[in-house]
């Protein structure tokens, strides 16, 4: 039993943008959470995924699509400046690339998402293992036709972004879920 990889796992949590200070990951960092994804569960070795890193003037880019987005919902201004915080905030942030294979013929779709969840799980942990807060962002912009053709190819779909930073704070709360809720006998 390794207690520390353990002890990890069990102290994971979410931090949100507005929590993620510099630094975030450099390329080597970025590499090795990319490797950690690298080793969930892939039925059929697809690796129906891939990672776009967003840092920089790229962030800018991103703010500029999500303004565009919250402009089109009809948001207020002040929800607009919301919006473009949030893309601006995190240090880096990955946008998370589905390339899924409806048609295959021995790894059906639900196969392949679950794939992408736990690459990303492993990308979440990786994070927090190296002293990184994180957390996984969706939302109604993943579905949005402009910005899923800005960060896709024909084909492929955008399941999230992950935010990438140092924490700024601790957690509000720390408690422990309940496994009981989730584990039964059959």
């Amino acid at each position: 039993m390794n207690p520390s990889a353990l002890e990890c796992l069990l102290s994971r949590f979410s931090t949100g943008p507005k929590h993620l200070v510099d630094p975030g990951p450099n390329a080597s960092q970025l590499e090795l959470m990319v490797q950690a994804g690298l080793r969930g569960p892939d039925h059929g070795e697809l690796v129906p995924w891939r990672v776009v890193v967003i840092d920089g003037a790229a962030k800018v880019r991103m703010a500029d699509l999500f303004v565009q987005h919250a402009q089109q919902k009809g948001k207020s201004p002040e929800a607009i400046e919301m919006e473009r915080d949030r893309a601006l905030r995190a240090p880096t942030t990955l946008a998370v690339i589905a390339q899924i294979d409806p048609a295959h013929p021995l790894v059906p779709a639900h196969e392949q998402w679950m794939c992408i969840g736990g690459a990303i799980t492993n990308m979440l942990n990786a994070a927090h293992a190296m002293g990184f807060g994180a957390k996984i962002l969706s939302g109604d912009k993943t579905r949005s036709a402009f910005i899923l053709q800005a960060f896709c190819q024909p084909g492929e779909t955008l399941a999230g972004w992950i935010t990438l930073g140092t924490p700024n704070k601790k957690p509000s709360t720390n408690k422990p879920k309940d496994w009981r809720r989730v584990l039964s006998p059959w």
